[in-house]
């Protein structure tokens, strides 16, 4: 049995695939902010009575565990890590205050820069240097270890990150530091094993970030491992892989966005399935709404941001805002309507589940225009008070004076501008990773999942020019559904900074060591040698520039180069000289995926899904709406829009003219018609 786990702001998801049945269950429960940890264990505990017999023995025989946390990313974003100091070059103890020469808002003078993770007295100094080759040109003075180890305990210190002037180039120094220091009991991150790259600002600040946010995490993993003594449990990574727990107890920098990641790989894998190669993953949760756009393979960076901190681990190339179904509606000082990025989260969540809120959201907008079935919610596990939502947002339309639409009532008028609102956010997003980056929106298929997304996919794809959206049987819990499809993953680098002609060989020879280090701990991780796939790559750049661009190794990097740069840029100079600035190596390893199920199309009757016709408001007006059930959709079937289907944790909603139909996967494949006024 293998079970996938993602913990949102508002839901925890759980999807468990039996292999030998080939069968496949899901499962929503609220989050527990104050205990992450409780809405797994409480949700393991119902999810099937497989699991229910089988959770207090020790360990679970054959179970396995894949899940994405939030916690690294809660601890860091609400600057509730670990007690963290920083240990660098003597003279190099200001790198995190200092920073870059980069603005955020260039024409406010009044910005402020994030305070850094580690403040100015816990920021400690060692004597040592070594120069930009390599060669050491001050040695380690060891006898200061001792005085540090005394200052730590007095600042009552529970983390260290260890970051020297290029330890990429010679680590020894910080391995010696890094051995005394974990003899003396405190948790340590060395740079060179956590990111051995050049640039010491980036490099500093992801050794801090991972040195702030491990200890939060071991301590979770630890309770849950202990709980749970599953034969196999996994973390997901944000490149898109997953690891062992207990390395991700120790690098837990590398999860920060897990649960996002397993939602573009698995949205990746279902469009795959299904037909459809270039793909933009929209997934609309609880508290926020994250994009990612596809061209026929799933983009990795390794240059972002996190709470305005950089981060220089490999990620998924996603795209956040805070829009989600919790997302708050209110009026701000100048009397315009606004949504989010507050989110009513888990607790109390929106109005209507009727747990003390008292901020309209955007769920008790779509329940107030009658595009959400109370009695169908959560497959009826849930209540939904309505007469709460119309309450609170009747105050809503008064509080920002807003004038009754023809037909419609003041709270229903503040339901559509709340929808209006919150879809002009997402838009915004989904025009940032294709628009703006030179793609052309009407050569993709919209992949909408999330509890949230199949109520706004439509319109945002008429919006973009987006002829088709994709919704997957699963759209609620797909997160949880990738990370059981993930690989394992693991990315290396080195500095090494080389000219753009050095030979084939020579590069060969120098990634080596990272070659044999992947394939070892990939093996490691319990991966037949036969699925390890070695992708050997180069960041590349022209002398001079500050950024490069990832190149595969091959016997014509200069070839590959100046095409990949003028793609990217928009031009490209083969007379000028290259450097060769990082080795870089992702290592793979292959698992076995789900098998999706696969049918012949029957009937475009789709009669025996029909619940019934309820009034649901559209832009002109309140119409009478058929309801139908999605879980009895077969493939062949067709809907026409104006449309919902309700399935046990989401809904979909078609708008006038848009038409739908059931594909062999169960997907729901919804052809958008441009040119029709948008329902919202």
């Amino acid at each position: 049995m293998r079970i996938g786990i993602d913990i949102g702001g508002t839901f925890t998801d759980f999807v468990i695939f039996d292999e030998e049945a080939g069968t496949f269950e899901t499962y929503k429960t609220l989050s527990t902010p104050y205990d992450p940890a409780e809405a797994v264990l409480s949700g393991l505990e119902r999810v099937s009575s497989t699991v229910v017999s089988n959770v207090t023995q020790s360990p679970i025989p054959n179970l396995s565990i894949v899940h994405g946390s939030t916690v690294a990313t809660n601890a860091l974003l609400e600057r509730k890590g670990a007690r963290t100091a920083l240990i660098t070059t003597r003279g190099f103890r200001d790198v995190l205050a200092i920073g870059r020469q980069t603005r955020t808002d260039i024409y406010d003078f009044f910005a402020d820069r994030p305070e850094p993770l580690v403040p100015a007295e816990r920021r400690l100094e060692i004597t040592e240097r070594v120069d930009h080759r390599g060669n050491i040109l001050t040695p380690l003075d060891t006898a200061e270890l001792l005085e540090i180890v005394e200052q730590l305990e007095a600042l009552n210190v529970d983390s260290v990150a260890v970051s020297l002037l290029f330890s990429f180039l010679h680590p020894d120094h910080e391995r010696i530091i890094t051995e005394r220091l974990r003899e003396a009991g405190f948790f340590v991150s060395p740079s060179s094993e956590i990111l051995p790259e050049f640039r010491e600002y980036e490099r500093t600040s992801t050794t801090v970030i991972n040195a702030y946010v491990s200890p939060i995490m071991d301590g979770y993993l630890g309770r849950l491992e202990a709980e749970l003594d599953a034969e196999d449990f996994r973390i997901m990574q944000s490149n898109g892989g997953s690891i062992r727990a207990e390395q991700a107890r120790a690098e837990a920098v590398r999860s920060i966005l897990s649960g996002p990641a397993g939602g573009v790989v698995g949205a990746q894998h279902v469009a795959a399935e299904a037909g459809f190669e270039r793909v933009i993953t929209f997934d609309m949760g609880g508290t926020s709404t994250d994009v990612s756009l596809c061209d026929g393979h799933i983009h990795v960076t390794a240059e972002g941001e996190i709470g305005g901190l950089p981060i220089r681990i490999p990620y998924i190339d996603i795209h956040t805002v805070g829009s989600g179904g919790g997302s708050t509606a209110y009026v701000d000082a100048g009397g315009a309507l606004r949504v989010g990025p507050q989110s009513a989260g888990a607790d109390p969540g929106p109005v209507c589940y009727g747990m003390g809120g008292t901020q309209p959201t955007v769920t008790d907008a779509n329940l107030v225009l009658g595009r959400l079935a109370p009695d169908y919610f959560l497959d009826g596990r849930m209540d939904l008070v309505a007469g709460e939502a119309y309450q609170a947002l009747t105050e809503l339309a008064e509080e920002a004076s807003l004038t009754p639409q023809q037909g419609l009532d003041a709270a229903q008028t503040a339901a559509l501008g709340v929808i209006q609102v919150v879809n002009a956010h997402m838009e915004r997003a989904l025009r940032v990773i294709s628009v703006e980056r030179g793609h052309d929106p009407g050569d993709f298929t919209l992949v909408s999942f999330g509890g949230a997304g199949g109520l706004h996919a439509c319109d945002l794809a008429r919006a973009l020019g987006i002829p088709r959206v994709l919704v997957p049987p699963g759209a609620s819990t797909l997160s949880a559904f990738g990370m059981l499809t993930a690989d394992v993953i693991k990315d290396y680098v080195q500095t090494v900074m080389l000219p753009g002609d050095t030979p084939h060989d020579e590069l060969k020879r120098r990634i080596t060591p990272l070659v044999e280090r992947g394939r070892g701990e990939i093996l490691a991780q319990g991966v037949p040698a036969e699925e390890i796939e070695l992708h050997r790559e180069l960041d590349m750049r022209y002398v001079g520039q500050s950024y490069e661009l990832t190149i595969p190794l091959s016997q014509n990097i200069n070839e590959a180069f100046h095409p990949t740069h003028f793609q990217a840029y928009g031009y490209s100079e083969p007379s000028a000289p290259v450097e060769i600035v990082n080795l870089r190596l992702r290592a793979v390893g292959g698992v076995p995926r789900p098998a999706l199920p696969h049918e012949p199309l029957g009937s475009a009757d789709s009669s025996t899904a029909y619940l019934d016709h309820r009034p649901v408001v559209l832009t002109d007006g309140i119409a009478d709406v058929p309801f139908y059930r999605g879980e009895r959709l077969r493939p062949g079937h067709e809907i026409e829009g104006p449309a919902i289907i309700v399935q046990k944790d989401t809904t979909t909603f078609l708008s006038t003219n848009d038409d739908a139909e059931v594909d062999g996967g169960y997907n729901l494949i919804i052809d958008v018609k441009r040119g029709v006024m948008r329902d919202a």
